[in-house]
């Protein structure tokens, strides 16, 4: 893996066993990716845009170890890479307070006392834009935007140094979606963070990320930086996406 990378993806396949139609029918194989090769470099924020179904959050998951695939070689060059879902409430225990969430990983990995990781917890709190006041309260307690800051928060606590955001704002209204846009920007510039960065939103995506992929059924069809594939797109599909987000004439 090449050192400016942070991420190396080559040849990767994933299926899995559906039962056939059929009273007698076994099971078939589905494939979900076919051949997935790319890099993420180290401080950039790449993008990755395909409908629903087309493999994305599978592709996210078999990055992180959570999708054991079939063929083909992940290479990390950084400790703890970290996921941000979509939905932040399902991701937050709701039986413990903000506070106990945020220490956890600090307690399972970093060997720090209980008054270090306190006080990493109210830094953390702080960098993403919430009171450290909301460590003694519940998820439930809080808006869908506060959860999401909770669930980057926890994703940061252990500073990694990719993070891979699957969908992290399809789930909020427009107006918090522009706040935490901002705060992974800005978390970004201020941390260094490599981003994998996975939307249906191709107006997201552009705001957001210097590079971009286009994924269809399980294949990488187009990838290059954002101007080129949203202004001289070489494929029809992505052609067809972006006469659809009306980004293209």
């Amino acid at each position: 893996m090449e050192e400016k990378n942070i991420l190396t993806v080559r040849n990767l396949e994933v299926s899995y066993k559906k039962k056939a139609v059929g009273l007698f029918g076994g099971k078939e194989r589905v494939s979900v990716l076919k051949g997935v090769s790319f890099d993420i470099r180290r401080g950039e924020i790449l993008g990755l845009v395909g409908e629903s179904g087309c493999g994305k959050s599978t592709l996210a998951r078999a990055v992180l170890g959570m999708v054991r695939p079939d063929r083909g070689e992940v290479y990390h060059a950084s400790e703890f890479p970290q996921m941000v879902f979509q939905d932040p409430y399902g991701s937050l225990n709701p039986a413990k307070k903000i506070g106990w969430i945020l220490e956890e990983p600090l307690r399972l990995r970093s060997g720090l006392g209980r008054e270090e990781r306190r006080k990493r917890v109210e830094e953390m709190l702080y960098k993403v834009g919430l009171d450290p006041a909301c460590r003694d309260r519940y998820p439930a307690q809080l808006s869908g935007g506060q959860r999401q800051r909770v669930a980057i928060a926890a994703a940061l606590m252990l500073s990694p140094g990719l993070l891979i955001a699957d969908e992290p704002v399809s789930a909020l209204d427009v107006t918090v979606q522009a706040q935490i846009l901002e705060l992974l920007q800005q978390l970004h510039e201020e941390m260094g963070i490599s981003i994998l960065f996975i939307s249906h939103d191709l107006r997201v995506v552009y705001r957001l990320c210097g590079r971009v992929m286009i994924m269809q059924g399980g294949e990488i069809l187009e990838a290059g930086e954002a101007e080129k594939v949203y202004f001289s797109p070489e494929h029809a599909y992505t052609r067809s996406l972006l006469e659809a987000a009306g980004l293209l004439q």
